[in-house]
C-alpha cells in the first residue's frame, strides 16, 4: 500500500506539473493582463513600467517559477473581476457544483445498476429492450437539450390539444399528455442549509431539492445510458464465467449467484470508468449550469472568460486537474476492497 501510494503520489506530481505548464502557457493567448488592470488613460511608459513591476519582461522560465513557486502555496493571483485571490472564489462556487454532481451519481448509481443487471439476466424480456433502446437514444442526446425539454415539461409545462376536446377520449388523452411544470429551473432556491465556511447545502430542504432535481436529472441524463449498457454488457460476460456454471450447479440461489458473485466482479471495470466519467461529469456541468443559471464554477468559469478574467481561467483548469488527479487516486485504491484477489500494484493475488 505504502509503494502504491508513493508511486500515485510520484504520478498525480507530473499531471499536476503537466497541467501548470498548459495553464501557464495559455495566459498569453487569452490576452493582455494589464488591458483588465488599467484603464486607456495610462500612458505608455507608466504601462511599461507596470509590466516591469509586475515581472511581464522576464523571461518565460522565471515567469513559470515564479507561477509554480505561488501555486504552490495555494496563490493563484486575484480575480480581475472579484478582487479576491481566484481560489476563494472557486471554494464559493464549488460546493453548488459538487452537490449537482453527488445528486447526480447517485441517481447514476440508483438506477444503471439494478436495469444494467436486469438486463443482462433477462436480455429478452421485452422490458430489456425498451431499456436498451432508451440509453441508446440517451447517450445521443446532448445534455443542454435534455435540460431545455426537461424545462419545457416540467417547469414551464405544455399543453397538449392534439386530440378533439369536444370528445372524452380526447380531452382524456390531451389532459394526459399536458404537463402542469410548475418546478423550479433557475438557479439553487433560498431555502439552503448552511453546513460550513461556504457550504450550503441544497439537500436538507424542500426547496433545495426541487431546485436540485431538474439540473441533478439532466447532468445524470449524459452518463446514465453509459453505464446502463456497460453494466450489462459486463454482466454478460461474468454469467458466462466457468465459476458462475459451477455455482449455478452446486444449487445456490440466482439471487445470490447474481447480486453477490457476479455484480461484484461485474463492478471492478464500472468503477475505471466511473472515476473518470465523475470527473468529467465536472466538467460537462458547465453547459447544465448555464442552462439552470447554476451558480456553480461551471457558470463562473463561462462568465470569466467572457470577461477575460485570465487568472480566474487559470485556477479553475488547476482545480479542475486536481480533481481529476485525486479521483482517479481514489478509484484505484477502492479496486481492492471490491475485489481483493487484484493487488494495487496490478499483479494477482
Amino acid at each position: 500500500m505504502l509503494a502504491f501510494l508513493v508511486q500515485r503520489i510520484g504520478q498525480a506530481l507530473l499531471v499536476m506539473f503537466v497541467i501548470s505548464v498548459i495553464s501557464f502557457a495559455i495566459q498569453d493567448g487569452l490576452g493582455d493582463p494589464l488591458r483588465q488592470m488599467v484603464g486607456q488613460s495610462v500612458s505608455d511608459a507608466e504601462r511599461e513600467q507596470l509590466r516591469e513591476d509586475l515581472g511581464l519582461n522576464d523571461p518565460v522560465i522565471v515567469q513559470y517559477a515564479r507561477f509554480a513557486a505561488n501555486a504552490v502555496q495555494g496563490d493563484l493571483a486575484n480575480s480581475y473581476f472579484y478582487g479576491e485571490p481566484t481560489l476563494d472564489v472557486i471554494m464559493d462556487h464549488l460546493p453548488a457544483t459538487l452537490e449537482l454532481v453527488i445528486a447526480a451519481s447517485l441517481m447514476i448509481v440508483c438506477l444503471s445498476i439494478p436495469i444494467g443487471v436486469y438486463a443482462a439476466i433477462r436480455p429478452r424480456a421485452w422490458l430489456s429492450k425498451f431499456f436498451m433502446g432508451v440509453s441508446t437514444v440517451g447517450i445521443s442526446i446532448p445534455v443542454f437539450l435534455t435540460a431545455i425539454v426537461l424545462i419545457q415539461l416540467f417547469s414551464i409545462g405544455v399543453t397538449v390539444d392534439w386530440f378533439p376536446a369536444d370528445t372524452g377520449w380526447g380531452t382524456w388523452l390531451n389532459d394526459l399528455l399536458s404537463t402542469d411544470g410548475g418546478m423550479p429551473s433557475y438557479g439553487r432556491g433560498q431555502d439552503l442549509t448552511h453546513l460550513f465556511g461556504t457550504w450550503d447545502s441544497n439537500f436538507f430542504s424542500w426547496d433545495g431539492l426541487l431546485h436540485l432535481m431538474l439540473p441533478a436529472v439532466s447532468l445524470a441524463s449524459i452518463m446514465l445510458p453509459l453505464f446502463i449498457r456497460l453494466i450489462r454488457a459486463e454482466m454478460m460476460e461474468v454469467l458466462q464465467s466457468d465459476y458462475i456454471r459451477y455455482a449455478q450447479a452446486k444449487g445456490i440461489s440466482p439471487w445470490r449467484i447474481n447480486f453477490l458473485h457476479a455484480l461484484k466482479n461485474t463492478m471492478l471495470p464500472v468503477i475505471t470508468v466511473g472515476g473518470v466519467q465523475i470527473g468529467i461529469m465536472v466538467a460537462y456541468t458547465i453547459l447544465t449550469e448555464t442552462v439552470f443559471q447554476w451558480p456553480g464554477v461551471g457558470l463562473m468559469f463561462l462568465e470569466a472568460i467572457t470577461r477575460s478574467d485570465i487568472p480566474l481561467i487559470v485556477a479553475y483548469l488547476m482545480v479542475v486537474g486536481l480533481i481529476f488527479v485525486i479521483t482517479n487516486t481514489v478509484v484505484d485504491l477502492v479496486y481492492g476492497l471490491v475485489n481483493p484477489t487484484v493487488k494495487l500494484t496490478g499483479k494477482k493475488a
